[in-house]
């Protein structure tokens, strides 16, 4: 028998669901992905392993929804920032958004971003999610002018955007511009440039690998972020 979206036993599942995902983010936040364990959430919120079992079927498609929420939990941080008139303002408040939800958030960064998880698949809707991270991004730099050394990456994305037209789809609902066009191509490589920037040092942070070290984080990530603009001269 179907049971109907709003119907009193929908919404005890979706709560029940909630619950236990929950109780996996606490375990996450205790002991990183090995720590999540099903029995153990399973009586911590008073159900029995079986009964559990009827609301995700291992442990996998379990992290598979943390995963998921995960990226969209980093999404909704870039997606508050007021970009203004955007230029390198704006991807300083973008960049310093996401080192803020990362180091508020951890475990949770180190989900998506860590060390992969053996024997596990990320669910096919990650792209999509990770995407929609980055897509402020392409707004920004979609204002950019690169500097000629940038030419041989930009030609490669290029030619990206022309074989996968979902990309050029993706990148043109965020800069306003034709995917295929020199725009989309200055905007995807200036994304793509930030992407690994970013999470080196965020990263690095995260795992503690600063410590002692003398300096502030944010500082070099503030400077990582000034070359960047610079990079694509940025307003």
């Amino acid at each position: 028998m179907t049971v109907r979206a709003n119907s009193p036993r929908a919404r005890y599942r979706e709560q029940t669901r909630s619950e236990i995902k929950d109780a996996a983010v606490r375990q996450l936040a205790a002991g990183g992905i090995e720590g999540v364990a099903l029995l153990r959430i399973a009586k911590e919120i008073g159900l029995s392993g079986p009964a559990l079992y009827r609301y995700f079927a291992s442990r996998d498609e379990l992290l598979a929804e943390l995963v998921l929420d995960a990226y969209e939990g980093a999404a909704a941080a870039v997606h508050a920032v007021d970009t203004g008139d955007g230029g390198r303002a704006a991807l300083h408040a973008l960049t310093y958004a996401y080192r803020e939800w990362a180091v508020a958030q951890p475990h949770l960064y180190l989900l998506i971003q860590g060390t992969p998880v053996a024997g596990f698949t990320a669910p096919t809707e990650t792209i999509l999610k990770a995407r929609s991270v980055l897509g402020p991004f392409l707004s920004v730099f979609a204002q950019g002018r690169p500097l000629v050394r940038v030419d041989p990456l930009v030609a490669q994305l290029r030619t990206w955007l022309r074989e996968q037209p979902e990309v050029a789809v993706w990148v043109e609902q965020w800069t306003g511009q034709p995917g295929t066009g020199a725009v989309a191509d200055v905007a995807l490589t200036g994304a793509v440039m930030t992407w690994p920037q970013m999470h080196g040092t965020v990263s690095l942070e995260i795992t503690g690998q600063f410590t002692g070290m003398g300096h502030d984080p944010a500082t070099m990530l503030g400077i990582q972020t000034a070359i960047l603009a610079d990079t694509f001269q940025l307003p």
